[in-house]
């Protein structure tokens, strides 16, 4: 959107015609500028216009304006369209908002029929129109956005399937797993992610211009034909809530800090594991920078970054809900610090989702260190397990383990280095099968349930997953 031009001093005349009302004075400048929505909400400039141009039509079919004024209204709404795409508008804070703007400038171009326009609409069910359709047309790109990163995801992880790794817990090294099953945890997240956007943008999809200032009004229009036309799959229910509701910015709100948080904390793993102390990860350079003294850095300044934006998206529904949480029906000015909300949301979720999906298919793996990070200790599960198939109880099974490890971790020993006297010296259920176990690939071979980090389980579920993505 271009930037704002002046605005001339006929215009703003005619301007303030359009609210002056039962006011003597004019409102002082000061409170014009912090009053007015224009400065953000003039992004919505193609959303207000094709709200409007469906209005015209329908109050043309109800017969409430003829249909030469419908032709000239919505031919002074393309103009004003035209303009805003190509820089020609001149906006000014005078104008307060995007719908006075766009109705100002039509009354310019196409004069006394411009004054038709807002027959049986108010600013209030207007506002709420642009941001559903707007929301609702961007939810599109953020489902999609989603979308490639699992896929980007799924094609890491089908190279990896075999890739040995520690899993963790409280950030200490657990017990084996694949690095596919390990990436694939991200992915049924961003799934679910996904389903909330699709929630969301099912949300914003019911229309509310209709519902007027906040009683709706006693011309006879016809919601429904505005609905069909703007692509809403509803019309809202009850006039109150319809120009009171943010609910579906809310959803939307809470699904991208969701969103970012998953984001974030898959930042956070890469961030551990390209460090010299992990080792795990090499990042590549056109997603790195250096340091400007220190020569050898190589710094994941994006993955950091990603991290922390995620306090935006957060702050951004939290202010959201704090605007909401104390107004009473049916509009408020309030209301108005939705948007800008939404829009920072969306200009940090955006851009998150399409560079980590394009990071992923770069990232090089150390296999050979994730190898040697999952052995040791982490198989001690596998041994307790082995017990109890032996037929003794878990309990007793894992304090006999506890103690065998916690004597050999003193000691020095690892247990692929065990033999089997060594283990009969702890309980004599220890057989020679049991040695067989004490590898990383057959602890995750062995892990073969419905969910589990087994080969033949994780190529399951990345089957599925193909399909459903």
């Amino acid at each position: 959107m271009p930037g704002a031009k002046t605005m001339s001093a006929a215009a703003q005349e005619a301007k303030a015609n359009l609210l002056r009302g039962r006011f003597a004075r004019a409102r002082l400048p000061e409170v014009e500028a912090f009053t007015a929505s224009l400065p953000f909400d003039r992004r919505l400039y193609r959303h207000d216009i094709h709200g409007s141009v469906a209005h015209v039509r329908m109050l043309a079919k109800v017969r409430l304006i003829s249909s030469a004024e419908a032709a000239r209204l919505e031919k002074g709404l393309r103009a004003v369209e035209r303009e805003m795409e190509t820089g020609c508008f001149r906006f000014s804070v005078a104008d307060e908002d995007i719908h006075m703007a766009v109705e100002r400038r039509l009354g310019e171009l196409v004069g006394a029929a411009a004054g038709k326009l807002h027959t049986a609409r108010s600013r209030n069910d207007q506002a709420v129109l642009d941001l559903r359709l707007f929301l609702g047309e961007e939810l599109e790109g953020v489902i999609s956005a989603t979308r490639r990163l699992r896929r980007s995801m799924l094609k890491v992880a089908e190279r990896h399937v075999d890739t040995v790794m520690p899993g963790y817990t409280h950030l200490q090294r657990a017990q084996p797993v694949s690095l596919a099953h390990h990436i694939l945890a991200y992915v049924e997240m961003f799934g679910r992610d996904q389903e909330r956007f699709a929630r969301a943008r099912s949300a914003a999809r019911v229309m509310p211009l209709g519902a007027g200032a906040l009683a709706a009004t006693t011309l006879p229009i016809d919601r429904q034909a505005v609905a069909r036309e703007l692509g809403f799959s509803a019309v809202t229910a009850n006039s109150l809530d319809a120009v009171s509701d943010r609910d579906f910015a809310i959803e939307f709100l809470a699904a991208g800090a969701l969103c970012m948080v998953h984001l974030s904390r898959l930042s956070e793993e890469l961030i551990l594991w390209s460090s010299t102390e992990f080792g795990f990860v090499v990042l590549p350079d056109e997603f790195s920078s250096g340091s400007s003294m220190m020569p050898q850095k190589k710094n994941p300044d994006l993955l950091e970054l990603v991290r922390a934006k995620t306090g935006r998206a957060l702050g951004n529904l939290q202010a959201v809900l704090v605007v909401l949480k104390g107004l009473p029906l049916a509009y408020n000015s309030d209301l108005q610090e939705d948007k800008e909300r939404v829009f920072d949301t969306l200009d940090t979720l955006k851009p998150a989702l399409e560079l980590t999906a394009k990071l992923w298919p770069r990232l090089r793996f150390e296999r050979e260190v994730m190898r040697k990070a999952a052995g040791g200790w982490a198989l001690a599960t596998d041994l307790a397990e082995y017990l109890v198939r032996r037929g003794v109880p878990f309990r007793a099974a894992h304090e006999t383990v506890a103690r065998l490890a916690r004597e050999a971790i003193a000691e020095g020993r690892e247990p692929d280095k065990m033999t089997l006297a060594q283990l009969k010296r702890y309980s004599p259920r220890f057989g020679s099968e049991a040695l067989a176990r004490l590898s990383p690939g057959t602890s995750i071979r062995a892990r073969k349930v419905i969910g589990g980090p087994a080969p033949a389980a994780v190529k399951r579920r990345l089957a599925q997953l193909k399909k459903a993505i």
